[in-house]
Parts: C-alpha cells; sequence; structure tokens
C-alpha cells in the first residue's frame, strides 16, 4: 500500500507540474505575469475585503510567508498590490489587490480557462472531470479551496 501511495502522490506531483508549465509560457508573454502570480491575485480577488495578511496568503497558496513576500514585492512595485496596514493595529499588514491587479487578472481569466480546457478536453468528459475535481478537493484545506 505504501508503494501505491508514492506512486500516486508522484502522478499528482507531476501532473500538477505538467498543468502549471502548459500555463506559464502563455501567461507570461500575455499578461506579463506568471501562474504563482495570478494565483495570489485569485486568492485575494475572492478573500473578504480582496486583501490578506502573508500569513494567511501563504497558507492559502501552501508556501511560507517569506516566499510570499518575495512574490509580492515586484507585484506591488509594478502596482498590481498594494501593502494596507490595519487601523487597528499598525502590527498587522494585509496584502491588497490594486484596481490594476483585479484588471489584470480580468484579463488572465480567459486565458487560464482556455489553457485549462485544451489540457482537458481532448481526455475527460464534462462528468469525468466534475468527479476529479471533488476528488481533488478532498486534498485542500478549506480555507485554500475556494479560488471559484
Amino acid at each position: 500500500m505504501e508503494n501505491v501511495s508514492s506512486i500516486n502522490a508522484l502522478r499528482l506531483l507531476q501532473a500538477a507540474d505538467e498543468f502549471r508549465s502548459r500555463l506559464a509560457g502563455e501567461f507570461s508573454a500575455v499578461h506579463g505575469i506568471s501562474v504563482n502570480e495570478f494565483v495570489l491575485l485569485m486568492h485575494l480577488d475572492n478573500a473578504t475585503s480582496k486583501r490578506l495578511s502573508r500569513v494567511e496568503l501563504a497558507g492559502r497558496m501552501h508556501v511560507s510567508a517569506s516566499t510570499v513576500t518575495r512574490m509580492v514585492a515586484p507585484m506591488e512595485k509594478i502596482g498590481m498590490v498594494a501593502r494596507e496596514v490595519d487601523p487597528r493595529d499598525a502590527r498587522i499588514a494585509f496584502v491588497a489587490i490594486t484596481e490594476a491587479g483585479q484588471t489584470r487578472l480580468d484579463e488572465a481569466r480567459p486565458t487560464f480557462a482556455k489553457q485549462a480546457g485544451y489540457a482537458f478536453r481532448d481526455r475527460w468528459e464534462e462528468g469525468e472531470l466534475q468527479q476529479l475535481s471533488e476528488l481533488l478537493g478532498r486534498l485542500i484545506p478549506p480555507a485554500a479551496a475556494d479560488l471559484s
């Protein structure tokens, strides 16, 4: 059973890497953002008040807070995100999506949908995709799952 689990885990990682690499070229060339930046903007867009702390963002993206800090710095410089301080506690800072970030996200969503369609349409029926999505959803903690 342990060997089967290892093989399944490796297949999931390979599938995720393959899907991410299919998206990467067009995202960068057309939209000037990486897939990871797109995902970061999606999380901010779906958050209450369109903002999250770096720690919350790191948890949703399954990366470290320092990785979020490195990702956010260039995005902040070009105006896609902004730093907001909590008015009740100045020690707490949030990453917020800006109007420019929202525009970039809205422009990139059709590309994401198109590339996802290419990845799935020649191999999967609609019912199979729904089942796959539900099964994969079990692997994701609730706070990170809602990107619809």
